[in-house]
């Protein structure tokens, strides 16, 4: 029955425009009934698919990390497992939540966070990782308030930003660094205010 469904004309010819085939779309009544064309568009489907991943992932940055199968649960000992499976369900997303892992250096935030961004990466999404330290060298380095909104933006416009490092707090604290960003952290302040930029 499903085959049938996915060999039914009017099924293949929104697949073939939802693709911008509009080659075929033009001469659908001369192929409408060819026995290779639900292949084709299945093939045109899947390497789009493919390529997107291949682009999101390379955006996103996430680097290499140990999957969550491999995770030691044991370490640390005090750790939610259940809640941290029911982020990889990605729930959390169809609330705009806000999510924090908190911990000692060493037991696995920055795996537990990047699991969760690959998770959202293969359902579709588009993912942001990044250190609080490089997002602070990248405001700081702006030297405009049109290349500021740009970058904010940027982060902005990612389903999924996370940020790893606690460690900011330290970065902010320096003396090369601590006067900079308080002015960009108010300007970026003031424009969030104004555009109404997300925050995840």
């Amino acid at each position: 029955m499903e085959a049938k469904m996915m060999n039914n004309p009017d099924i293949l010819l929104n697949r073939a425009k939802a693709l911008r085939l509009n080659g075929l779309v033009t001469h659908w009544d001369e192929i409408a009934g060819a026995d290779w064309l639900a292949a084709v568009l299945q093939w045109e489907e899947e390497e789009r698919s493919d390529r997107s991943m291949r682009r999101r992932m390379r955006a996103a940055r996430l680097g290499h990390f140990k999957q969550l199968s491999d995770y030691d649960w044991h370490w640390p000992r005090r750790i939610d497992r259940a809640a941290v499976e029911d982020l990889m369900t990605l729930s959390f997303m169809n609330d705009a939540a806000n999510i924090v892992f908190i911990g000692p250096n060493g037991v696995g935030k920055s795996t537990l966070a990047r699991n969760v961004a690959h998770q959202a990466l293969i359902c579709g999404h588009t993912v942001l990782f990044r250190t609080a330290s490089e997002m602070l060298g990248e405001l700081a380095a702006l030297d405009s308030d049109a290349a500021l909104r740009r970058r904010l933006h940027h982060y902005a416009a990612a389903d999924v930003l996370a940020i790893d490092s606690c460690a900011v707090l330290r970065d902010v604290e320096s003396p090369g660094c601590k006067p900079c960003f308080a002015r960009r952290a108010a300007r970026a302040t003031q424009h969030n205010i104004r555009g109404g930029a997300a925050t995840r």
